[in-house]
């Protein structure tokens, strides 16, 4: 069966584990031959085609074009997302909905986001929906993240350099020569005066 439908028929039924759990379980159950029933849902979704050459498109290419300011895309983007929206009703609800989170983010208005919570959450759209309930687990930080111009992304960097610092001295040498590369050079107390 499909794991989304089989999902929400178990959580009535007081299921409280993840898709990704039941989704496990699922592929064992493939794999020794149970058969298996394609989601509507998902047959009814059109392939997203590129207007140009024909070819289907990537699922990233899709999503950048999908929360790309109109005003940032070339004309060729353009005309994709153009067909897109035409294509898929999906897109055109994702890229409405990704938008408007983005002027929220940019605007700086924390009232604007209840309302898109509440939109979002009424959409059709699984990954929207999860998006949501990510969200809504800690909206004081959401809150923050609008209003707020301090970012964590100094940190991040030096997160990133550290990890690849030790991926390329990964059972080259010691902790010593791997200490002495990850820890910035201090000057001498005497000569710091």
């Amino acid at each position: 069966t499909s794991g989304r439908a089989l999902l929400l028929e178990i959580r009535d039924l007081g299921y409280t584990g993840s898709i990704s759990h039941l989704g496990r379980l699922l592929a064992g159950w493939h794999r020794a031959g149970c058969p298996v029933t394609v989601d509507a849902a998902t047959t009814a979704t059109p392939h997203l085609i590129d207007p140009l050459t024909g070819h289907l498109v990537s699922p990233i290419l899709a999503a950048a074009l999908c929360v790309e300011p109109r005003g940032l895309l070339t004309d060729a983007q353009a005309a994709k997302v153009d067909a897109f929206k035409t294509i898929s009703p999906a897109f055109s609800t994702m890229r409405a909905l990704a938008m408007r989170f983005r002027g929220i983010l940019r605007g700086g208005d924390v009232e604007k986001r209840i309302v898109w919570l509440h939109d979002a959450d009424l959409s059709t759209l699984y990954g929207i929906r999860r998006f949501v309930h990510t969200l809504r687990q800690d909206l004081a930080a959401v809150g923050n993240a609008i209003t707020e111009t301090w970012s964590n992304g100094q940190t991040e960097g030096q997160i990133n350099r550290l990890k690849t610092l030790k991926r390329a001295m990964y059972g080259r040498a010691g902790v010593d020569l791997l200490r002495a590369r990850m820890i910035p050079l201090r000057l001498n107390p005497t000569h710091a005066n």
